[in-house]
């Protein structure tokens, strides 16, 4: 116990946090505002990639998210997670380029896309891809953070704008989906797997 005691002290040492790097970057450091993206964007593109409807529309969130958190940077509350507020960033901007997208599809043709319905029926066995499919876009968002992600329910709530109420609730009740979701295809001859 006393050396991972040690250790955890050394990387503290060596490893700025992430209210560390903030103050560094608001004190003009570029290289600190480099590091934050380093550590947070291959995590947030793969929560954007469960929002976002193609990977360039996620790549293109996930950028604004990085742009948005850069020029508001000041606006910043040490007191919370750097996470939290970065991913509340990036839910607003996927949530304005899911709305834009919106406009532009009911402007453009109803044209169906075999190779789009063929790819969905192959992924469907996939858990997250069966979540996404049961659980509202909040819902989703918060298993994502709190199983994907690994972030504690009160972060989950704070990212979301919902209280900590709502998201323990909102989680029991998407797991029990899920499961019944998974056990009806087990019944139904369909073969499940959890990650395909």
């Amino acid at each position: 116990m006393g050396r991972r005691r040690i250790e955890r002290e050394l990387v503290e040492k060596i490893v700025p946090s992430d209210a560390e790097l903030v103050a560094q970057t608001i004190r003009g450091s570029t290289t600190s505002f480099e590091q934050l993206v380093r550590r947070y964007q291959e995590r947030l593109l793969r929560f954007l990639l469960t929002r976002c409807t193609s990977r360039a529309d996620a790549e293109d969130a996930m950028q604004d998210a990085f742009v948005n958190a850069y020029r508001y940077l000041e606006s910043y509350d040490p007191r919370w997670q750097f996470s939290t507020w970065l991913y509340r960033i990036a839910i607003r901007n996927a949530v304005q380029n899911r709305r834009r997208q919106a406009v532009e599809a009911e402007a453009g043709e109803d044209v169906p896309d075999i190779l789009q319905e063929c790819i969905q029926d192959a992924e469907r066995e996939n858990l997250w891809l069966t979540a996404k499919r049961l659980l509202a876009r909040d819902v989703y968002a918060a298993m994502w953070l709190r199983y994907a992600e690994d972030m504690p329910v009160k972060e989950v709530a704070r990212a979301l704008g919902r209280p900590q109420s709502w998201t323990r609730v909102a989680l029991l009740r998407a797991r029990r989906r899920l499961a019944a979701a998974l056990r009806d295809d087990g019944a139904t001859g369909k073969e499940g797997r959890a990650y395909g």
